[in-house]
């Protein structure tokens, strides 16, 4: 029994430290790529020529003729107002225009025989100035008359709304049966055919570059569809409410199946210095400073090195410094480590 005893002592003293064994870690060698950074905001697909129409005058609406969606030719009607007094003034304008020519008529006649008579001596030459003077009051009940028919004709032309060229209704912003005021917006149109994507931006997005020169769009609805826009317009205002700035995209090959108010998702690339980017799993500390384990390639042994971060994301950890391109870092078992501990690379999982 005390020979056993004595065997297993003398086995246990001659084998070597637990601290002498290379410990087995995953070692990450540090390279420096491009950063490039890719930023998506959710948007909407808008017509890049707008126009809400409106009555120049107030009254009832009689009927809209259009709803959102509908395509409409130039010179189309898309709402009426209730046009009976309207009607009715068109109709005393054209009679006192009847009136007025026919006076002007008899006055012309009037003047010609008053003439006839002057030249015969049978009538004064105060009759003949008379029925001259009675003419040119006559041209001006003529030259009234036929304006205030033009003002009637226009009254009437105002109660309709006319498409001015090719256009898609956007929005209906009234019904049947509504009063409205003058120059109060009824529909809204979207004229030609170009769209414009307009996004959100929030303020901080703002200060990272110079705007990238193309955007790459695709539909919510259809992913797999992507087309590309240029950014054609920037708010110079910062929206108080939502801290935002509106960015608008021209689409430069729009998609057969893209439509007005479809949510569309905009993406960029902005790329910047080269960074070391490595797992968030090397990451410790010193008492100041974040750190890594780093690896002396010639004895093997670890040490802290303390680095500055750029920025963390998701799963990895940008480096602003500290760390050399292809310097070996430990990543897992870290955590079983100490300065000088010796250790040897092995697969990751293993």
């Amino acid at each position: 029994m005390c020979l056993t005893r004595l065997a297993a002592l003398i086995a246990l003293v001659s084998a070597p430290a637990l601290a002498d064994t290379p410990l087995a870690v995953e070692i990450i060698t540090a390279k420096a790529v491009p950063d490039e950074r890719v930023y998506s905001l959710t948007g909407e697909i808008r017509a890049r020529d707008e126009l809400a129409v409106a009555f120049p005058q107030g009254g009832r609406i009689a009927e809209v003729l259009v709803d959102a969606g509908t395509t409409v030719a130039p010179g189309a009607v898309l709402a009426r107002l209730d046009a009976v007094q309207q009607e009715q003034a068109l109709r005393a304008a054209e009679a006192g225009l009847s009136t007025a020519r026919a006076d002007h008529r008899q006055a012309k006649e009037n003047l010609d025989r008053q003439e006839a008579l002057l030249d015969r001596g049978a009538t004064t030459r105060i009759a003949r100035d008379s029925a001259e003077d009675a003419l040119r009051i006559a041209e001006g009940a003529l030259a009234q008359a036929g304006a205030v028919l033009d003002r009637a004709k226009k009254a009437l032309a105002d109660t309709e709304i006319t498409a001015p060229g090719d256009a898609t209704v956007t929005s209906r912003m009234a019904e049947a049966g509504q009063v409205v005021g003058a120059a109060q917006p009824v529909l809204e149109l979207a004229l030609g055919t170009g769209f414009d994507a307009v996004f959100d931006v929030p303020e901080g997005m703002m200060t990272l570059g110079p705007p990238p020169e193309s955007v790459m769009l695709n539909a919510i609805d259809t992913p797999e569809v992507t087309f590309t826009g240029r950014i054609t317009e920037v708010s110079p205002v910062v929206d108080a409410r939502t801290g935002t700035v509106a960015v608008t995209v021209g689409v430069d090959d729009p998609p057969d199946e893209l439509s007005y108010g479809d949510p569309v998702r905009g993406s960029v690339t902005l790329s910047g210095p080269a960074y070391v980017v490595l797992p968030y799993t090397v990451i410790t500390a010193v008492a100041d400073s974040p750190a890594v384990w780093q690896v002396d390639p010639g004895t093997m042994a670890v040490s802290l090195k303390p680095v500055s971060v750029e920025r963390y994301e998701t799963g990895t950890v940008v480096l602003a410094g500290g760390i050399s391109d292809g310097a070996m870092i430990v990543g897992r078992g870290a955590q079983l480590l100490y300065p000088g501990r010796v250790v040897r690379a092995v697969e990751a999982g293993q």
